[in-house]
């Protein structure tokens, strides 16, 4: 249904601002009136307006903010309290007023008749297809409050294995813009100030000290901008690329086999089909739903192309490790341990031991590669540095031992 933005007066003749959904504007006034409020103003809102209001806050913060809304709710429900009023003191408590308003809507859909996981389906970029799926099969069982624990458990963690990530990238990138830095301030602003006052003598300037000056003068030059052109179009070239389901198969595929990475990456994609699957299944979906459902969230064409093979073979009465091992995204043994949790109706535990197992094997990596990568980076800037140093110091030694 259609959304329209409102501006009312509230019983004490206060301004009052948010959004409901309707059939139409009539029907969002009638809405209003029922609430003791008096429209003023009733636009609907257009559908890109929305998506564009949610997706900074779900860049940036959101995550977080409906974590946190998902356990306080999930807290409550199982309080004994009522859904809308949940909702309802929920609203006074988000700060976020975009997510707020959001609530706000659900909340007033939830009163016109509509399940909470339609709505929540209209706001992707902040409840995505695990989460509503998930309050589906909640609503329909009546265990909405567990389910909403699961998800915010489930939330929680995958906030912490991003958060490992980032925090291991953040020393070393600080590292390569530190180095950068230094490198662009020594080449446009030291090496062309020493080559003017020594080319005066009208002596040859050093190799080195040629080849940094060269590279000085492109980088003040305009074929900066046409090299900055030229990776922008690399860029998009490849996002476009990526777009297709071909060009993403080959990223994919070719991120799986670089050295190092590589398996890294593929145990994350395995981590998070593992444990996506394993919370799906213990929600209560069928085996086919949550199939369907991972295969949206994977991140891996490869992983995702299994997935839907696993999903026709259950439906066709087979097993779904055959084309889980056929994939070559998932070994072997790992393989073998999911057909074994199949045959022994003990596969959620399964899926779930070896998500916990590789995730700690990932985080042992993950700290080994940044403990390594920290002094090679240190390294390799010391090497740079002292280069453009040797490249301007020469000169000025040479200059001062009178052999210009």
């Amino acid at each position: 249904m259609p959304r329209f933005s409102y501006i009312a007066i509230d019983r004490n003749k206060k301004r009052v601002t948010g959004t409901v959904t309707a059939e139409s504007p009539f029907a969002a006034r009638r809405h209003l009136r029922t609430k003791a409020l008096h429209p003023t103003t009733i636009k609907e809102v257009a559908a890109r307006q929305q998506n564009k209001s949610l997706m900074g806050v779900f860049k940036k913060s959101g995550k977080v903010q409906v974590a946190e809304f998902t356990k306080q709710l999930a807290t409550m429900l199982n309080a004994g309290i009522k859904l809308t009023d949940a909702l309802s003191v929920l609203t006074q408590q988000v700060s976020d007023a975009r997510l707020r308003n959001t609530i706000t809507d659900i909340r007033d859909r939830l009163v016109t008749g509509e399940s909470f996981a339609d709505a929540l389906g209209d706001h992707k970029n902040y409840f995505d297809v695990i989460y509503v799926s998930m309050v589906r099969v909640g609503e329909v069982t009546g265990t909405l409050g567990n389910s909403l624990t699961a998800i915010a458990a489930f939330m929680e963690k995958r906030q912490r294995v991003e958060s490992k990530m980032i925090t291991a990238m953040i020393y070393p990138l600080i590292l390569i813009v530190g180095c950068v830095g230094v490198v662009l301030f020594m080449t446009v602003k030291i090496i062309p100030v020493i080559a003017e006052q020594i080319s005066r003598t009208g002596d040859e300037l050093p190799f080195l000290t040629k080849a940094m000056l060269g590279f000085s003068e492109l980088l003040t030059s305009w074929w900066v901008f046409v090299i900055i052109a030229g990776i922008v179009a690399f860029v998009w070239v490849v996002k476009t690329l990526l777009g297709t389901e071909r060009g993403a198969f080959v990223c994919d595929k070719a991120m799986l086999a670089v050295p190092v990475f590589g398996p890294l990456i593929k145990q994350r994609i395995i981590a998070r089909f593992a444990s996506t699957l394993s919370t799906l299944l213990s929600a209560g979906l069928s085996m086919a739903d949550s199939l369907r459902v991972v295969a949206e969230v994977t991140g891996n064409t490869i992983m995702n192309r299994a997935v839907k093979q696993a999903r026709e073979r259950i439906l066709s009465g087979a097993d779904i490790a055959k084309p889980l091992r056929d994939s070559g995204v998932i070994d072997p043994a790992l393989a073998h341990m999911v057909a074994v949790g199949e045959k022994s109706g003990e596969l959620e535990t399964m899926l779930k031991t070896i998500s916990d197992n590789l995730e700690s094997s990932s985080d042992v990596v993950i700290e080994r590669l940044s403990a390594a990568m920290e002094p090679l980076i240190i390294v390799a800037m010391a090497i740079i540095i002292g280069i453009i140093a040797y490249a301007t110091l020469m000169p000025l030694i040479k200059f001062s031992a009178g052999q210009f």
